[in-house]
């Protein structure tokens, strides 16, 4: 299979990028690493005229701890964030869930800031963003903004990003030393994106559980956050029946489930349910651990 037609741009700065972006408007699609779009190009699902290639632009390619954030630029490499050992240290949330990204010859090309942008609901970098808080820097002809993950996932591949802005810098808090995480998922193959899967964050003070945050994603048109399993965990002591019950709570909660060839509405519904269940037990294990 091969894309349609489309006219090729290698801006060598963000400004010329912009400047592409809207001249070709609705017309042209960014690509960073490629390994979400040529694909659907390829079965022209997508058939963009103009594309607009961001490898030549310098400087958006790096992992640094600020302020309590870890900065990643946008075309940084999923393979750097995996071999990362700042990544590993200071979110070992954003390490696990880097490591279920697809194979290693996806890694080595795809992007961070590529990833999130597509905005597909069953990868895992966008569900990590949602859970964590995560900050979206992007860049347009009125000059920078940052937008919050919890506004910037809005359908099924559609963001809140400009069509004339990119996306430069994700923005991921630091994890606390204390604090209990967990990423699982499911998928027919090793490699393919998630039928289902849930993110989890925990933390506990005096044996009862302080905070929660439960994100669910390959279920639907975008991850969601599962406020109430997340509500009827506060103040309660961790158990396998508390995090069962949470589980239900956050698989009934999922208003129109995804059915297609891989999974019906209502098992995705139940995937979801085990994965929260099992995502909340391992962060609960790890609360325990670091104290």
């Amino acid at each position: 299979m091969k894309p349609a037609p489309f006219e090729y741009f290698a801006p060598s700065t963000i400004a010329e990028a912009v400047a592409l972006l809207r001249e070709y408007e609705e017309n042209a699609k960014v690509l960073a690493g490629g390994q979400s779009l040529l694909p659907v190009m390829n079965m022209r699902l997508a058939r963009p005229s103009v594309i607009v290639d961001l490898n030549r632009v310098p400087g958006l390619d790096y992992i640094r701890e600020e302020n309590g954030w870890l900065r990643i630029g946008a075309m940084t490499r999923q393979r750097d964030v995996e071999f990362s050992d700042l990544v590993k240290r200071r979110n070992p949330l954003l390490h696990a869930a880097t490591c279920l990204i697809g194979h290693p010859q996806i890694r080595n090309r795809g992007t961070v800031g590529g990833s999130i942008a597509h905005a597909d609901p069953a990868a895992e970098d966008p569900a990590v963003a949602l859970a964590l808080g995560a900050e979206l820097v992007a860049v347009g002809l009125e000059g920078e903004r940052t937008i919050k993950a919890k506004d910037f996932f809005l359908t099924y591949l559609t963001t809140a990003l400009d069509p004339a802005e990119v996306l430069t810098e994700v923005r991921m808090p630091l994890l606390p030393k204390n604090a209990g995480w967990s990423i699982t998922e499911i998928s027919r193959r090793h490699g393919d994106l998630a039928m289902a899967g849930a993110v989890a964050l925990l933390g506990a003070e005096g044996g009862k559980l302080s905070s929660a945050t439960i994100v669910v994603y390959g279920v639907g048109a975008t991850a969601v956050e599962a406020g109430e399993a997340e509500a009827m965990l506060l103040g309660e002591k961790p158990s396998e029946a508390l995090f069962k019950a949470a589980g239900e709570r956050a698989g009934e909660a999922i208003e129109e489930p995804t059915a297609d060839v891989h999974a019906s509405a209502e098992f995705r519904r139940q995937l979801a349910r085990v994965m929260v269940r099992r995502a909340l037990a391992e962060a609960a294990t790890r609360v325990a651990i670091q104290g």
